[in-house]
């Protein structure tokens, strides 16, 4: 008795050209081997790319600050009102001086040598007169007199001042009085001429820094999708 035959399952193959010119054919794989396609939506886009110039960081330099408003100064006068300390200037009988036009102010106390040396002589020649019994008490008395005044007169001498004016020559004032006041005042002087002064240096200086600075950019328009 023959033996029963088998069954025999036939599978058609599937044939694909590949992409070498060698004409070789391979078999097409089955498609539930192959990846599920991803959603668009869900396709993280790549981060763009940034330039140079946007990363750099901005340069740090000299930023200067905007200039304060100047000081205020008070009032100061002299004892016999002929010199006053304002806050525009200083003002020497009755005229006036900015303290930007000034670069600065000395007093020096001066002596009248003429006054001092004619004093001596008239004092010492009375006196030696009368020592003499060339002259009477009372025209001595006089005379001695005379020649202590002005003695003490040229003694005392004045204060002169001298206004520093750059570009210009200076000018030169005399008063009488005590000098250590009138130093004072100079030297209250000198620092409202030298605070001017820096002052209008750090207003130049910070308006000059602006206008050396570039001017800013126009923004760019609006992008319409």
């Amino acid at each position: 008795m023959p033996a029963p035959l088998l069954p025999v399952y036939i599978v058609v193959p599937q044939w694909v050209r590949t992409s070498t010119a060698g004409g070789a054919f391979s078999t097409m794989p089955d498609s539930t081997s192959l990846p599920p396609a991803s959603d668009p939506e869900d396709v993280i886009p790549a981060p763009a790319a940034t330039s140079s110039s946007e990363l750099q960081e901005p340069e740090l330099g000299f930023q200067p600050l905007p200039p304060p408003p100047p000081q205020h100064f008070p009032t100061l006068r002299s004892e016999d009102s002929r010199v006053a300390l304002t806050n525009d200037g200083l003002e020497i009988n009755d005229e006036l001086f900015g303290w930007r036009e000034l670069e600065g102010v000395d007093v020096q106390p001066v002596r009248w040598l003429l006054g001092v040396l004619l004093g001596g002589f008239v004092l010492c020649g009375f006196m030696l007169g009368y020592l003499q019994f060339w002259l009477h008490s009372m025209p001595a008395a006089l005379g001695m007199g005379a020649g202590a005044l002005l003695l003490v007169w040229g003694v005392r001498g004045t204060n002169r001042w001298r206004l520093h004016r750059p570009g210009r020559e200076p000018r030169h004032f005399a008063f009488a009085g005590p000098a250590r006041s009138w130093q004072q005042l100079a030297s209250e002087a000198n620092l409202r001429i030298r605070q001017r002064h820096n002052e209008a240096a750090a207003t130049a200086a910070y308006w000059l820094h602006e206008a050396a600075q570039p001017p800013f950019p126009a923004p760019d328009a609006p992008t319409v999708y």
